[in-house]
């Protein structure tokens, strides 16, 4: 059943996007473009996003399900092995695949390790070549020809995740490129992570915002309670765990000045997307080795590496 906003059901075109590429080349920057909402965290710390984050966009008759995908690295830790595993799971799924270079950064031994496994990707490629605005032209179409030498990409975009320009293109193009079929969300949802795990990723934004030099990022935030309460009002506890003393003390700050200020930025933020009022209550607690638990990988949408 179609709502009167809604295409009629025979003209309608639906499909998964994979986002691939290194560590900060920007893929959660630009899936919050494409889809015009927040729905991944950005931060300037490398790695931040762990798992298969899905954003819906709507172009004409189309819905592009785009998927952030942790960043590809060589994995040292188990954790990093789940995220990476997860990445390479997240493009095997999708009908297309975007490999996000930051052309700052051009070949460089990540990117060139991508480029030699996207061979054993069936299904199409696009390249998008992010941060155009930072690299002088004649630099530029180098790099995309070099590229396009590596591999046989059916598109390549250049764009700007951060000011927008070149965004709404890739939309145009990816929307004529989605096969026939149903939408698979309605039309109003931009994302299908759950509210409370979208509230705790803000959260984690905001811990790696303010205290990006002193925080390793072995740290996770579990949204344990979520009340919805009479006036309309959400009352939400959360609780960030991380692996040493050390950790807690430098997200409390002195006297509580630290966690009180993540909280405020949190509670705001997630007021905006939940379009509610929000009292919003954290917690640090030390949990010793948390990244070989099974359950920390459970709850963060992972598989856990058996080793």
């Amino acid at each position: 059943m179609t709502n009167e906003m809604s295409p009629p059901l025979a003209d309608t075109r639906c499909g998964f996007v994979a986002l691939i590429g290194a560590p900060n080349a920007g893929k959660s920057t630009l899936i919050n473009r494409l889809v015009g909402s927040k729905v991944s965290i950005v931060s300037r710390k490398v790695q931040t996003t762990r798992t298969l984050v899905r954003g819906i966009a709507i172009e004409g008759n189309s819905q592009i399900i785009f998927v952030d995908t942790p960043g590809i690295f060589a994995p040292k830790r188990r954790l990093d092995r789940a995220m990476v595993t997860s990445a390479w799971s997240g493009a095997g799924d999708a009908e297309f695949v975007a490999l996000l270079i930051d052309v700052r950064r051009g070949i460089d031994e990540e990117v060139d390790a991508i480029l030699q496994k996207l061979p054993s990707i069936s299904q199409p490629v696009a390249l998008i070549m992010n941060k155009i605005d930072l690299v002088e032209r004649e630099r530029l179409l180098s790099l995309a020809q070099e590229l396009n030498g590596r591999f046989k990409f059916i598109e390549t975009f250049m764009v700007s995740a951060e000011n927008g320009d070149g965004v709404p293109h890739i939309r145009e193009v990816l929307a004529r490129l989605m096969p026939p079929g149903p939408w698979l969300y309605p039309e109003d949802q931009v994302s299908d992570a759950p509210l409370r795990m979208l509230a705790a990723e803000i959260t984690r934004e905001k811990l790696f915002e303010r205290l990006h030099d002193e925080l390793p990022y072995q740290l996770t935030v579990e949204t344990e309670s979520w009340q919805e309460r009479k006036d309309g009002s959400v009352r939400i506890e959360q609780t960030i765990y991380v692996a040493r003393e050390t950790h807690r003390k430098i997200i409390l700050g002195k006297g509580g000045q630290s966690i009180k200020a993540i909280g405020e930025q949190a509670r705001r933020e997630i007021a905006v997307e939940i379009e509610a009022p929000v009292h919003l209550f954290l917690f640090v607690k030390v949990r010793e080795n948390w990244v070989n638990d099974p359950a920390r990988y459970r709850e963060m949408g992972l598989e856990f590496p058996k080793e």
